[in-house]
């Protein structure tokens, strides 16, 4: 049998697709996925040294993609400048000084190109001629071939629901920074964020810096979380943190949210109702691990880290395939993304031994997710959707039911997550496949970590085992059309048969209509052939 490197094929099955595979479009010595500090520093390093370099980022993403909410949760709040796409461009390139830089060093730049697969052999994967990874644009999709490939994927936005959520101007810190910075195109005007840690901080100072009014911060805990100097920053502004506080909804305008109503946690008392227009949720970001996760990479639970994150905290994830920056759950700002980014291509190149792993102390940021979990469950309906795009509800979710458009046979309304807790602990691709929660088009970005968490918390698990699903190619919604053009190979096609032609289970076409496939069905004990 050949193992997961192909040694020992002998090439004698006309069905295997060993060697028939074609190789990749493009070749380059190192693959750089993200131009954040850590993939920018990472392609300059590597460029620096001799190599040719190919540095793809996805943004600007379309104003289609934008409105999946992919790569973050921009909540509709971009304005009509994002379907500009040779302005995108030119915008996002402008706001990247560092970009120029690139261009000067050789580096091959594509901005507004997808990466949404990554294939390497390995155990149960052995056909491939090489190492590739899948890139797409709004056109066409194409693969691209690499000595070592530095994953600088950044991280995206954590989404919790509660009632009001599903309209436009409810979006992620992510999406709003992306908005004010690398798009330019932001289109609210008075927000009310949160949470109260850095990431909440570093919003609100954010959007005070572009002028916009920044309402208040909400936090479920008794105080901030964030540091001192930085809390004392924005009540100097005039910006109030109402601490113990929850979001209990959204009351909807014309053009989505007008306004937020907030009260407190332990549900005593009216709420108050706050003008705005915009409510950004700063609670936390999780580190974008899709690209990883398909290639095979090792993911583990680290709370501090972010949840579910490479079991690497940088450099080598596997043979010849590197991380750096926000993807690794690090997050120690813009000048250490660089410095790991630099040290995986240096790693990468086989110019230097592995950096020891370095990770300092960080708050229980699961613990932090739970909280406000929690106090949501208990301010929000449970028919509130936790899944917008198949229109899953907390009651459909922990009901293990399919969502409302579909009917409810009787016997289904005898099945719980209680129920399936008989058999061991919740499955999160078991649930997904019941009430199709996490199937729609964003990919489960919004609604995929507080699914795991809710699933734990029915099943009354520590945080730290929500169950994870995993991720597949593609790993970014592509349109069919990019992938027309494709096809098998011609090696590929003359071994096809009915399911690859094993007659045990299929009667082989040639057989088909002939006195063979009597003796084919009499077999197989029925009518089993396509």
């Amino acid at each position: 049998m050949a193992d997961s490197k192909n040694e020992g094929f002998t090439g004698t099955d006309a069905h295997a697709v060993n060697g028939k595979l074609p190789g990749a479009d493009a070749h380059y010595d190192l693959v750089v996925v993200g131009a954040g500090p850590a993939g920018l520093a990472a392609a300059l390093e590597a460029a620096a040294n001799g190599a040719s370099v190919l540095l793809v980022d996805e943004h600007p993403v379309s104003a289609a993609q934008m409105g999946n909410d992919v790569p973050y949760w921009f909540g509709g709040r971009m304005t009509g400048a994002v379907s500009a796409k040779a302005r995108m461009i030119e915008q996002v390139f402008m706001a990247e000084p560092l970009f120029e830089q690139a261009f000067d060093a050789g580096i091959e730049v594509q901005l507004g190109v997808y990466a949404w697969g990554l294939w390497r052999n390995r155990a149960n994967l052995g056909a491939l001629p090489e190492a590739m990874l899948g890139l797409a644009d709004e056109e066409r999709s194409w693969t691209v071939g690499f000595k070592a490939i530095v994953l600088a994927t950044g991280a995206r936005d954590l989404a919790l629901a509660f009632d009001g959520w599903a309209q436009p101007g409810v979006m992620g810190a992510q999406g709003l920074h992306a908005l004010l910075t690398r798009y330019d195109a932001f289109a609210g005007r008075r927000l009310v964020v949160l949470g109260s840690g850095d990431l909440a901080l570093d919003t609100a100072q954010l959007a005070l810096d572009k002028g916009l009014d920044v309402v208040t911060l909400v936090e479920v805990a008794d105080a901030p979380q964030g540091d001192a100097a930085k809390v004392a920053a924005l009540q100097a502004a005039g910006v109030p943190i109402r601490c113990a506080s929850v979001i209990r909804g959204a009351p909807s305008g014309i053009d989505g949210v007008r306004a937020a109503v907030i009260g407190p946690v332990s549900g005593e008392g009216p709420g108050e109702t706050l003008e705005c227009d915009t409510i950004c949720m700063a609670v936390d970001v999780v580190p974008a691990i899709e690209l990883l996760d398909v290639a095979g990479g090792r993911i583990v639970t680290d709370s501090a880290r972010g949840g579910h994150v490479p079991q690497a905290l940088a450099g080598m994830a596997l043979p010849d395939v590197f991380i750096a920056g926000d993807c690794a759950g690090l997050g120690h700002g813009r000048e250490a993304a660089a410095a790991q980014g630099r040290a995986a291509a240096r790693q990468a190149l086989g110019l230097d031994a592995p950096a020891p792993d370095h990770q300092a102390q960080a708050p229980d940021r699961l613990a932090y997710r739970q909280a406000w979990l929690r106090a949501l469950v208990a301010a929000t309906p449970e028919s509130v959707h936790v899944c917008q795009c198949e229109e899953v509800s907390r009651a459909d979710l922990l009901g293990v039911q399919p969502p409302q458009y579909l009917a409810r046979p009787e016997k289904l309304c005898y099945r719980s997550l209680e129920t399936l807790l008989h058999d061991g602990p919740p499955d999160q691709e078991q649930i997904k496949r019941l009430t199709r929660a996490c199937m729609g088009a964003c990919q489960a970005r919004r609604c995929r970590e507080q699914v795991g968490m809710l699933l734990a918390m029915g099943a009354n698990l520590p945080v730290e085992q929500a169950p994870r699903a995993g991720w597949r190619a593609p790993v970014r919604p592509l349109a069919l059309k990019v992938l027309a053009d494709w096809d098998e190979a011609e090696a590929m096609r003359e071994g096809w048969d009915v399911w690859f032609g094993i007659p045990t289970q299929w009667t082989p076409y040639r057989d088909i209509g002939t006195e063979r496939e009597a003796m084919h069905r009499e077999a197989l004990g029925g009518n089993m052939h396509l």
